[in-house]
């Protein structure tokens, strides 16, 4: 910064600090070079995940060393399809068997449990806490209930507990994986009769301990008329039209749906004739 000089009263004086401050300009500005405009790059915000999602890693199947004959049978291609093993009544051992041969498969967790509330009431949670009392203090436990699916014929749920939120739902979804099953669909309505594998070809029961649900075949357009959660399941395994009826201790969730899952079991167990199948529409696993 340059200050300012007072300027002498004569004149002489003033032309030759005039002259000074000229010589100063002209050493400085050289030296004041302009920086050249760039135009910063516009780069692409990745977008964040919401906070309590958890992003789900792709299977990498290169990584996976299966353990069971089946598994190896699987990742070496000489099974291709899902339905050789679930047709011959195979257990299923490992999950990673589920990843490969159904890609597209979706999970969701169903409200099993209730969050703490004010005189007894609370909001529907998808977690089952418990405690144990002991010395040290309580100790929680945390249980939830996994459904998966692909929307096409194919079904399973599974149960896991831990200590933890996290853990239990992975034992969950699991569990779910190896427990997975294909389903029957067709057109049972005598409303309908249209052929097409949109509902349940026949009415189909279930029961766990005082749970009795009855799966009734429906007409198009008439949706899933049952329980929000069990509407869940139902729509994982590519029913779009049907009709229930259940009685007993239904507040018990838990059973609830393995009453239900144990009729959808069922569609596959019941023998049908041949004359049947084409008139009903009646489709076994996928829709291709």
């Amino acid at each position: 910064m340059l200050k300012k000089k007072k300027l002498p009263e004569n004149e002489e004086s003033k032309q030759e600090t005039v002259e000074e401050v000229l010589e100063v300009e002209e050493k400085i500005s050289p030296e004041i070079v302009e920086a050249p405009i760039i135009e910063a790059e516009i780069k692409e915000i990745p977008q964040e995940v919401p906070v309590g999602v958890i992003k789900i890693k792709e299977f990498d199947k290169d990584s996976w060393k299966p353990i069971t004959d089946l598994g190896k049978k699987v990742k070496s291609g000489e099974i291709k399809n899902i339905d050789e093993i679930l047709d011959k009544g195979l257990k299923i051992l490992e999950p990673e068997i589920v990843d490969i041969l159904l890609p597209d498969l979706q999970s969701d967790l169903l409200a099993i449990g209730q969050s703490k509330g004010k005189f007894g009431g609370g909001k529907r949670s998808i977690w089952r806490q418990t405690q144990k009392k002991t010395k040290e203090g309580n100790k929680p436990k945390f249980a939830t209930l996994a459904v998966v699916g692909n929307k096409n014929g194919y079904v399973g749920i599974g149960y896991g507990k831990s200590k933890e939120t996290v853990p239990a739902r992975e034992k969950a979804i699991k569990q779910a994986k190896l427990n997975i099953i294909k389903i029957r669909r067709g057109c049972g309505s005598w409303e309908c009769n249209c052929g097409q594998p949109h509902s349940i070809p026949f009415k189909t029961i279930g029961k766990t301990a005082s749970i009795q649900i009855k799966l009734l075949p429906a007409p198009k357009g008439t949706g899933i008329t049952t329980e929000k959660e069990i509407k869940k399941m139902i729509e994982l395994a590519g029913i779009k039209d049907i009709y229930s009826k259940s009685r007993g201790q239904t507040r018990t969730k838990i059973n609830f749906i393995f009453a239900c899952f144990k009729a959808l079991k069922q569609l596959t167990n019941t023998k049908v004739k041949h004359d049947l199948v084409k008139k009903l529409g009646i489709i076994e696993g996928k829709l291709e």
